[in-house]
């Protein structure tokens, strides 16, 4: 179990790769990163037996910005049929696992294996049961089947509560249709990585404010409508009707990036195309002279060197704060509904 599974966003890959390698080496795991283009999955090799579960245990998943999700294990060969019998051998040496879940990955060959998973899960975890190797139990590791192919899968474990929160790290949120654009799943997707959701009545509470900058036609704002915050929209363009309509909304035909609210508001969001370093710097304004209290705020990337560009980003932020003497956590993920883009979080402390 000596190879480190991770899923991405197809065309990623060469991120993913950088950032384990950075953070296997900061955890003295020697190994080396490989990856196909295109492929939606990196694998870390790891040079000694243990290296795989010492580099999960040293590092938090929700803190990786490139992986959706992550498993250690190997790939194995599966025959035409009884695929459950050479499972089952295979897993011997393995724990018992106190859940499962059966995986692609993110591309069109993924897409073809879902209908197999679905019709391969109940019988699985029938035949995994009995034998003994299956105990729902959230304190015992998941066992997490990503198949290649119908012909190959990866054996692989995480930890429940050091992984995604989805199967593959992709939600399945429901696009509301009375949203004006589908950019609205990008905010509700941040607030369910980034916020616990027992927290979210007190902190996206009804009467808070908040600012959405760049938010034509409204597809953030009705986000923040929904959960009955007070917001001011800001952008040239128009917003939809039916927001203005809810008595919720203050419309500022302004530019977002000069654009100050009169008294600090509870939250600011923003989804403006732009450099990202002036959207950075923009961050470091709101949050450096209390604006707002929290942030979500999208990054766009460039086209090469995207991790390297976006810890640049990342260290200019948290060093520019330090120095204004603000203490704020920052958070980072390329989420399932980005696309040339990261989602950051900052929470003044």
């Amino acid at each position: 179990m000596n190879s480190l599974l991770l899923h991405c966003r197809p065309g990623f890959e060469g991120e993913v790769c950088a950032e384990i390698s950075e953070h296997a080496a900061n955890l003295n795991v020697a190994g080396y990163a490989k990856a196909k283009p295109g492929s939606a999955y990196a694998e870390f090799i790891c040079s000694e037996a243990d290296g795989a579960e010492r580099l999960m245990s040293g590092q938090r998943f929700d803190r990786l910005i490139f992986p959706r999700q992550w498993a250690r294990g190997r790939f194995i060969e599966l025959p035409e049929s009884d695929r459950i019998s050479v499972l089952l051998d295979a897993l011997a040496d393995y724990p018992v696992c106190g859940s499962l879940w059966l995986e692609v990955f993110d591309s069109n060959e993924g897409k073809e294996l879902s209908n197999f998973c679905k019709k391969f899960e109940a019988p699985l975890r029938k035949a995994l049961a009995k034998a003994g190797r299956l105990e729902e139990d959230v304190r015992k590791p998941r066992l997490l089947l990503t198949f290649r192919s119908g012909r190959e899968v990866f054996l692989g474990l995480a930890e429940s509560d050091n992984s995604a929160m989805w199967p593959m790290g992709i939600p399945r949120l429901k696009f509301p249709r009375e949203a004006p654009s589908r950019s609205t799943l990008k905010l509700e997707e941040a607030w369910h990585h980034f916020i616990p959701r027992a927290e979210w009545d007190a902190r996206l509470a009804p009467a808070m404010t908040a600012v959405d900058l760049g938010a034509a036609p409204g597809g953030w704002t009705w986000q923040l409508v929904n959960r009955h915050l007070k917001v001011i929209a800001v952008d040239n363009g128009p917003m939809a009707e039916s927001l203005m309509d809810s008595g919720l909304v203050e419309h500022q035909r302004a530019d977002g990036f000069v654009f100050r609210p009169r008294r600090p508001v509870d939250w600011m969001v923003c989804d403006i195309v732009e450099k990202p370093a002036r959207t950075a710097a923009l961050i470091e304004t709101w949050l450096g002279e209390g604006l707002c209290r929290e942030a979500v705020v999208n990054l766009k990337l460039p086209m090469k060197q995207r991790y390297a560009e976006v810890r640049r980003l990342l260290e200019r932020i948290e060093d520019g704060l330090r120095e204004r003497g603000v203490k704020v956590a920052i958070g980072c993920k390329q989420l399932y509904h980005d696309r040339e883009e990261v989602t950051c979080h900052l929470r003044r402390l």
